[in-house]
């Protein structure tokens, strides 16, 4: 076989695994687009609630997330919060003992928040809930946000994650997280929802039905516990609602090397949970699992950056090799950014976004390293850094 041939067959090979991937996000994103206009009806009835905030080494947010939590507008005999503090200074515990909450306390030579979960259930083994509800300790919410998981929960939904969005974005790197997230946001929430499908957790502002949750969360034991939990609930074939109009402010990370250490959790946690999963592909089809299948699916295609950095290198490399190859590269290369621009909401779609794209190529160079450096990198917690 000649080197030209040869060339050829790689070229339409990551051709078509890369195009179903762009196409993927793009059908998705133009989901994304459509509004839906269905809420809950405001129940009558408010279900006893968990909320669990596990917080490694967060001494600097915990309690300002917490006093502006408990401003609720919910009967507070029908809540509970939760602190897992795991290796916070006793100064802070002693801080946070004196809010209307619980506090356990933790110190695990390899923290993750598997673990705090876990901690946090067997410690509540003779009470009674309804719901639980997984936050992160820089989580900012509104006063409504109990009642709108109320609502869906009265409703019969049993899984739901609520719109995380960006709480700061005061540097280049912010506002890029800022973006990620929201075209997170668009292709694996808002537009699966649209179209039917189950939609992706996303680490915090999640609930669940507290029984189920009880008996699935011991079978979790990875800082990628969203994936895990994904995992169990679609085999189960349990639906996972998005609740766009619930906001959740989350703080998005400053710098490269917190962009580092955070995308290399994620990448290890996709390719651990799919290397765990992937042998239910044939059963999740053949089953018509729709939900299951397309999460394994999911999970096989590159993260975005990975996707832009890999396209726009063969855009480059084809026009050295052949042009009549790299045309359609090019023009998969303009429905990527297409599909980007239909993701991004109109508050960051500015000048402040256009200027931080810059830093792109040096992150997707970070990517890539990342692919190397996967082990074990899922398995301790990692927390965003605040000042």
């Amino acid at each position: 076989m000649g080197l030209l041939k040869m060339t050829d067959i790689i070229d339409k090979t990551l051709f078509l695994y890369l195009g179903i991937s762009v196409i993927y996000l793009f059908i998705f994103a133009v989901f994304s687009r459509f509004k839906r206009t269905d809420r809950y009806p405001q129940s009558k009835v408010y279900h006893r609630v968990l909320v669990l905030f596990p917080a490694y080494r967060e001494d600097n947010v915990i309690e300002s997330s917490l006093r502006s939590f408990l401003a609720q507008e919910y009967p507070r005999e029908s809540y509970e919060v939760m602190v897992i503090s795991d290796q916070m200074e006793e100064v802070t515990n002693q801080q946070l003992e004196k809010l209307p909450i619980r506090l356990i306390r933790a110190n695990y030579e390899n923290s993750s928040k598997a673990k705090a979960l876990n901690l946090a259930i067997d410690s509540l083994k003779n009470e009674h809930y309804d719901i639980v509800v997984i936050m992160d300790a820089d989580n900012i919410v509104e006063h409504n946000f109990l009642q709108e998981i109320n609502n869906a929960y009265h409703s019969g939904v049993m899984a739901m994650q609520a719109h995380r969005k960006a709480k700061n974005t005061d540097t280049d790197m912010a506002i890029l997280d800022a973006a990620s997230e929201e075209m997170n946001n668009a292709y694996f929430r808002k537009g699966h929802v649209f179209a039917g499908l189950s939609s992706a957790l996303s680490g915090s502002g999640m609930a669940f039905d507290y029984s189920w949750f009880c008996e699935n969360i011991k079978m979790i034991s990875s800082s990628g516990e969203d994936k895990e939990l994904e995992v169990l609930l679609l085999k189960q074939r349990i639906y996972i609602d998005y609740l766009d109009h619930v906001v959740v402010l989350d703080e998005k990370i400053k710098s490269s090397a917190a962009f580092y250490k955070q995308r290399q959790r994620w990448l290890a946690a996709q390719f651990g949970s799919l290397k765990k999963a992937v042998s239910d592909l044939p059963s999740a089809i053949f089953s018509g699992n729709l939900d299951y299948t397309n999460k394994l699916l999911q999970w096989m295609m590159l993260p975005r950056l990975l996707l832009l950095g890999f396209i726009t290198i063969l855009c480059i490399t084809m026009l050295f090799i052949k042009i009549e190859w790299a045309i359609k590269w090019w023009g998969l290369l303009f429905l990527l950014f297409i599909t980007f621009g239909l993701a991004i909401p109109r508050e960051l779609d500015n000048k402040r976004l256009e200027k931080a794209v810059r830093k792109i190529p040096w992150l997707f160079v970070l990517m890539f390293i990342n692919l190397f450096k996967l082990k074990g990198a899922n398995k301790k917690f990692v927390h965003t850094e605040h000042n």
